[in-house]
């Protein structure tokens, strides 16, 4: 598989004319310019992503990608491995705050799993890209060979093909893959990984002080995998380079993408360290209350619609801020201007 072949064109979607368009139909609508605040901004963002002046969501779709890791055996999760497994049959049994939330506002939920160290039975809202029992433990090796990288982000793209819709969420579940985000994070945007390496799953003082310090082995031993995909390969998972496949599809096909926590930003780091027009599609669902995730929004150059000090993943804050994404288009949409609501200007 050739580079193009794995990784598609994504191009610049800056429509200038458009944006006028778009700034013109809000700053119309019966209220002072400006009134409704972030909403509008969201309001144009979504409209330049879609190409047009009325904007429709349609059929979103919440992709819940998992993996185990095999770095988590190194003690950097407060939970044990045989969580991962356990709560991809929670998503599909309907019991996760993710699949509450997605019933709640109509989103499609479909779990992949990306390489857990269990066999699931097939049933509907399971795919399965397996690739692996989990990853290798990246503080001996790295985490993935380049093809099982290469197949990974393959994988992604052709879950995204398969689904309707022109918006996608982003979820992720994996024991362990807060140190891949923080890895990620640190190796692509050149940060001390002690700013990048939060408690995860809830990790006590003592537990942080030896993640931090397992990252930093991890950091040295793979410090010529400086290159994006060659950061994912080292550090991990398959949930995570499924999602850079996702998000990669995603965005060459112009959906709306919805990103929620540190580890599905870590995913949009990668893809847009590849291809840098990624970030048109996106909208940040949130700032996480994991350590790190800010800094990563900042690298991203995205402003969080949420600061609700989640820290739990799955996709539960991009179910959470879609209702704002629903408003921002019917605002466009259906919000009269002064001239068919008969309302005079300001003077």
């Amino acid at each position: 598989m050739t580079d193009t072949d794995l990784i598609p064109a994504v191009p610049d979607v800056a429509d200038a004319a458009l944006a006028a368009r778009l700034q013109a139909a809000l700053d119309n609508k019966t209220k002072p310019v400006g009134a409704l605040g972030r909403l509008e901004a969201l309001a144009l963002r979504i409209g330049t992503i879609l190409g047009t002046e009325q904007p429709v969501l349609d059929a979103p779709q919440m992709l819940v990608c998992a993996g185990d890791h095999g770095l988590a055996a190194r003690g950097v999760s407060a939970y044990p491995s045989d969580v991962t497994w356990q709560m991809v049959e929670n998503f599909l049994a309907g019991g996760a705050a993710v699949s509450v939330l997605a019933r709640q506002h109509g989103l499609a939920l479909t779990v992949v799993d990306c390489g857990v160290r269990r066999d699931f039975q097939p049933r509907p809202g399971l795919v399965s890209r397996r690739i692996a029992a989990g990853t290798a433990d990246a503080s001996a090796g790295p985490a993935m060979t380049p093809e099982q990288c290469a197949q990974a982000i393959a994988n992604g793209r052709e879950v995204v093909r398969a689904l309707p819709g022109n918006a996608l969420l982003l979820g992720e579940m994996g024991i362990g893959n807060s140190s891949s985000a923080a890895l990620l994070l640190s190796r692509l945007a050149g940060l001390d990984i002690g700013l990048c390496t939060g408690a995860g799953t809830g990790l006590d003082a003592e537990g942080l002080a030896r993640k931090r310090e397992v990252l930093r082995e991890v950091l040295a031993m793979h410090a010529g995998a400086n290159a994006a995909l060659e950061a994912l390969a080292a550090f991990g998972g398959f949930e995570v380079a499924t999602l850079v496949g996702a998000v990669l599809q995603a965005a060459q096909e112009r959906r709306v993408i919805v990103v929620d926590g540190f580890i599905a930003s870590a995913a949009v780091l990668v893809a847009q360290a590849i291809r840098p027009n990624v970030t048109q599609r996106c909208v940040a669902a949130h700032s996480s209350a994991e350590l790190g995730h800010a800094l990563l929004l900042k690298q991203l150059g995205l402003e969080p619609l949420l600061n609700l000090d989640l820290r739990l993943g799955e996709g539960s804050g991009g179910a959470l801020a879609w209702p704002l994404l629903e408003s921002a288009c019917r605002i466009l949409r259906e919000m009269a201007s002064f001239e068919s609501a008969g309302v005079s200007r300001q003077q």
